[in-house]
């Protein structure tokens, strides 16, 4: 019985060591190729636990998800001979599912060496031989993680379809300590010149303000006055208004007044003509006569005035009064009366 159970427990560790070999896992975000005997199978595996038969057949997990390659201390020759040197190169990149068989098959599964690293390499220095460090290193820097991300992705395309280049982020280069010094130096001056342009901009800025200020002040000021001119024209005008208005209404007062009292004195002249008839100026002469403190009666009444020698003149004179007297307003003629005693 020992022999027999000791086989068995042999044969349950083969099995064991068997089937530990041959189960696989492969992670997510991975695919599985598989070599047999150095040859590499068409079978692609998915995520999850596979098996394959051990010791003849080996797996490499292969990353399909994005990744990032770093190629580090990288030598580059600018177009003067200067040698500098890139501290980190990062590209991003992500292969295509569909396309993991061939590259594999045609790069390994350590595709991204020839593909990403060699290639950053070439392309980087040709780049730097074909431009000065001052390109490099100052004017054309921010164009370098561009270029090489151009110049993989159009290589990549030719060689290995399926293969995508995201982005290339390019750290700033090490160039020598004596060079470093002059740009360091130069940058200071720059610095220096760059602060001198800013104030000079805020110089002519403040002056420019101050400039539109003074404007801002003097349309304030002219439109101020402008508003004062208009207002007291337009108090003269009212005044002229008011004036004329007064004027006017005087002048239609007067002439009321004037019309009004010529309609009166018309009206007092026709009635005057209607009231001074013969008849009634004979009565306000002997109402007038009646009056008096003396009546003479008589032929001879006007010898009474006039001596007999008097002058025919002055008897004129009597009877031209008389005729005058008839002639007056009946309230003027009241006032009339012979004083015989002042002619006496």
């Amino acid at each position: 019985m020992a022999p027999r159970e000791v086989v068995i427990g042999v044969c349950l560790a083969l099995i064991a060591i068997v089937f530990n070999f041959a189960l696989h896992k492969i992670e997510e975000g991975h695919v599985g190729v598989y070599y047999r005997g150095g040859a590499l199978l068409q079978y692609v595996s998915q995520p999850g636990f596979h098996m394959m038969v051990p010791f003849i057949t080996s797996f490499r997990p292969v990353q399909i998800t994005l990744q990032t390659d770093e190629v580090k201390n990288v030598p580059c020759g600018t177009s003067g001979g200067v040698m500098i040197y890139f501290d980190r190169i990062e590209v991003v990149n992500v292969l295509s599912t569909q396309s993991v068989f061939e590259i594999v098959r045609n790069f390994t599964a350590d595709y991204d060496k020839p593909l990403i690293f060699n290639k950053v390499h070439h392309e980087l220095n040709q780049f730097c031989s074909a431009h000065t460090l001052q390109e490099v290193y100052i004017d054309l820097f921010d164009q370098i993680d561009e270029f090489l991300k151009k110049a993989l992705q159009d290589d990549l395309n030719t060689i290995a379809p399926g293969l995508y280049v995201m982005a290339v982020r390019v750290t700033k280069p090490k160039i020598p300590e004596t060079i470093r010094k002059n740009y360091e130096l130069m940058e200071g001056e720059k610095t220096k010149l760059l602060i001198s342009e800013q104030k000079q901009k805020v110089v002519a800025k403040d002056a420019e303000t101050e400039r539109k200020r003074a404007i801002i002040e003097a349309e304030k000021v002219a439109q101020v006055a402008k508003i004062q001119y208009e207002q007291k024209i337009m108090e003269k005008e009212s005044q002229k208004k008011i004036s004329d208005l007064e004027n006017d209404m005087h002048f239609l007062r007067e002439k009321k007044r004037a019309d009004a009292d010529f309609y009166s004195r018309q009206k007092q002249a026709e009635s005057n003509k209607l009231l001074l008839t013969k008849e009634f100026l004979e009565l306000k002469k002997y109402e007038a006569i009646s009056s008096n403190n003396k009546v003479y009666f008589g032929n001879s009444i006007p010898g009474m005035f006039f001596d007999s020698g008097q002058p025919a003149i002055g008897r004129d004179k009597v009877s031209e009064a008389a005729t005058a007297a008839q002639l007056l307003h009946p309230s003027e003629l009241d006032k009339v009366t012979i004083d015989s005693s002042k002619d006496s």
